[in-house]
């Protein structure tokens, strides 16, 4: 018989989100994780009797530039909090003239441009190395994709999320360049969050909220902070309408995910029992347990 699953729905985001309304049972918990400090404690509620916890990306009150993201703290802390799947939310330039501000796009692709981040759970002493071919979860892009339908919301499904390390912007040379990759909208966050959701089986989708044209649109230079700022409100707007939906579609028990989220490290550990670095075994424990137990 196939296991059951009550889901855990997990968000990060920005403050939007933990100031909407419709979170009942809400507490700030505390969440310790062996990785280091996560960017905030972690908001424990229910939305339509689901349960669901919050992260507030770079903290309450934004204080944490996005190369300074403790991504693997977060993301272990998320599944200590009983995490089943996770949402991710987050503002990005579009790069794509079909993708005007205030829409929503349902990533289902990543170029990851960063290199200044922890990117793997797997240090030396226990290597694992885990498939990103289809970096989000197809079973939570559908959940989006019907409950944007279901609001009228401006969006599209698919998408290559181009993320750059930051915190500057783009210059027009690479805006042109990543336009020329075929790639839809850049921002600064997703990865490699989306890299260790999948090491940690965690299904993962981002909802990239466009806030602007990046610097290659012959407009951009007549885009106004004030305009920005306008669309960000609409999008939180937006985002919580979107949450409120699509968590109690993803609420109710289920089996196993059928794209194998939740068992991405059944063959990806390679070093021998023997081997393995006991320290990292211990850090290991939320994010590989299930795995590590079975020998």
């Amino acid at each position: 018989m196939s296991e059951t699953i009550t889901p855990v729905i997990g968000l990060i985001g920005g403050s939007g989100l933990y100031d909407m309304d419709g979170i009942e049972k809400r507490e700030w918990r505390r969440v310790d994780s062996p990785w280091g400090e996560p960017s905030d404690q972690i908001l424990f509620g229910e939305i339509a009797g689901v349960p669901i916890r919050f992260l507030p990306r770079h903290g309450r009150g934004h204080p944490t530039p996005p190369s300074d993201l403790n991504y693997r703290a977060n993301i272990d802390a998320m599944k200590r909090a009983g995490c089943t799947e996770i949402i991710s939310l987050s503002a990005v330039g579009s790069l794509n003239g079909d993708l005007p501000p205030g829409t929503f796009v349902i990533v289902d692709q990543f170029i990851d441009r960063t290199f200044a981040r922890s990117k793997t759970f797997f240090e030396k002493g226990c290597v694992a190395h885990v498939s990103m071919a289809h970096p989000v979860c197809p079973r939570l892009g559908d959940a989006i994709e019907t409950a944007c339908r279901g609001l009228g919301l401006r969006h599209k499904r698919g998408g290559t999320y181009l993320v750059m390390e930051g915190p500057q912007f783009s210059t027009k040379a690479e805006s042109e360049l990543y336009r020329a990759w075929g790639c839809d909208v850049i921002g600064m966050t997703n990865m490699p969050e989306a890299k260790l959701a999948r090491e940690a089986e965690l299904c993962y989708a981002t909802v990239a909220m466009v806030t602007d044209f990046d610097c290659w649109h012959p407009d951009h230079d007549h885009v106004t902070v004030e305009a920005v700022v306008k669309v960000l409100f609409e999008n939180a707007d937006r985002a919580k309408a979107l949450v409120k939906a699509v968590v109690p579609a993803l609420g109710r028990p289920r089996g196993p995910c059928p794209a194998g989220c939740d068992r991405a490290l059944e063959v990806a550990i390679i070093t021998a029992p023997e081997k393995r670095d006991p320290a990292l075994m211990a850090k290991l424990d939320a994010v590989a347990g299930r795995v590590l137990a079975a020998g």
